[in-house]
């Protein structure tokens, strides 16, 4: 196999969904690295795939530099590295970005042998746009720090894709229902691909309700709707800019409008010179 960084895949539940090069990649490299060694010498056991005297090297966001230099060594030796995640694609809420970043900048190859992904899994079966979506992964353990992060994201305009514990599910949602609007609609994936797999798709607020009755266990990814606002009609904006025009300037009318109606400054400002001159 060509020497370079090569990104691993791994399942987030069941243990057939690897694929066939995640495989060949883990089977051939020189050096394997793990977020957790345990986790990944049990995948290579269950699939057949031999160390056959490789290092197993452990790497996760506690290892510091030394851990990243001995990998960013065995590259400069011409050596090939595979790097997994404890599940799913590393990078995404998963350790892999300073090996990544260091690995580009030395010049090495880096690429990937991609694989499931819990987040890609979750838009999937959640039931929700997904034309745009922005991934928020972990939001803040305290409740102040939790809501403010969550006010950031409010006006995102996609559907919004969060990973959380069991422990704070309830209180995530409770802070969702209340800042980004309780009739958005959401859904809360459970145990993706596992056993006990479960989808609860609801309205925010009552989802924050049934959660908080359930206690739910396993790892969970919470997908919300983008806000939609109302359409504003054109007649509306035209009665509104002919009343401001009464006691302001076109520039000053457009400015009131457009912030009263959150739409953008430019179209009402065409709209209010055109009513200037009429």
């Amino acid at each position: 196999m060509p020497p370079g960084l090569y990104f691993v895949g791994t399942p987030i539940g069941s243990a057939r969904d690897i694929t066939l090069r995640a495989l060949d990649v883990l089977a051939s490299a020189d050096v394997i690295a793990a977020e957790d060694t345990r986790s990944l010498r049990r995948l290579l056991d269950i699939h057949g795939v031999p160390l056959n005297g490789r290092a197993l090297v452990s790497y996760h966001d506690h290892s510091g530099a030394g851990a990243r230099e001995r990998l960013l060594r065995a590259l400069e030796q011409g050596q090939s590295v595979a790097y997994a995640s404890e599940a799913g694609m590393p990078l995404i809420a998963d350790p892999g970005y300073d090996l990544s970043r260091a690995a580009a900048e030395a010049g090495h190859m880096v690429t990937c042998a991609p694989g499931p992904s819990a987040v890609l899994t979750a838009l999937t079966l959640a039931g929700l746009p997904t034309d745009s979506f922005f991934f928020a992964g972990f939001l803040p353990s305290a409740a102040a720090a939790r809501r403010k992060r969550l006010e950031s994201l409010r006006d995102v305009p996609g559907t919004l894709v969060f990973y959380e514990s069991p422990k704070r599910a309830a209180a995530s949602l409770a802070d969702m229902a209340a800042v980004l609007g309780e009739n958005r609609q959401a859904a809360l994936c459970r145990e993706l691909t596992k056993k006990f797999e479960e989808v609860r798709r609801a309205a925010l607020g009552d989802l924050a309700e049934i959660i908080k009755a359930l206690e739910p266990r396993g790892e969970i990814v919470i997908v919300v709707d983008r806000g939609r606002s109302e359409k504003i009609r054109e007649e509306d904006l035209e009665s509104d800019l002919k009343r401001a025009l009464m006691d302001h300037s076109v520039r000053d009318a457009a400015d009131i409008v457009a912030g009263l109606h959150g739409v953008p400054r430019r179209k009402v400002y065409q709209m209010a010179l055109k009513l200037g001159k009429d």
